[in-house]
């Protein structure tokens, strides 16, 4: 039996395709050799998504890892939010600040810094938006 995540993903497959009840078993049954999505091995269900790609099915890429953004307090709200811009405009990470944290302040993580300590960092992300060409 194949995992949850394949099953769905072969469901939403069959859905954006727009594919008929009858259509879909044809294409399991062509494919794989069975009638239902639920006979499908970790062998076989490879074959089926070729298929629904070949048919014109584009999956969504997988999510980047990463970890999630700070919850900061109202009081410091608006900082990390630059913090937050400066970085997505540079398409860097959070973990890339959270660099910056280390190596300025010898604190692990962007959300642990104090206030001073935050303003700082985020005058240090403007500096180097300007020196690759942003625009501040």
């Amino acid at each position: 039996m194949i995992s949850r995540g394949k099953l769905a993903q072969i469901h939403i497959a069959k859905s954006q395709l727009g594919l008929s009840d009858d259509e879909y078993r044809a294409v399991l049954a062509r494919t794989a050799g069975v009638s239902s999505a639920k006979q499908l091995t970790n062998r076989n269900v490879g074959n089926v998504l070729h298929e629904f790609r070949r048919l014109g099915w584009q999956p969504k890429p997988a999510k980047k890892a990463g970890r999630k953004s700070p919850r900061p307090p109202a009081t410091r709200k608006v900082v990390m939010g630059k913090v937050e811009a400066l970085l997505t405009h540079a398409g860097r990470p959070w973990a890339y600040a959270d660099g910056m944290a280390q190596r300025m302040f010898q604190v692990e993580r962007v959300d642990w810094l104090d206030d001073d300590q935050l303003q700082r960092l985020m005058q240090a992300l403007i500096i180097d938006n300007k020196r690759h060409g942003g625009d501040g």
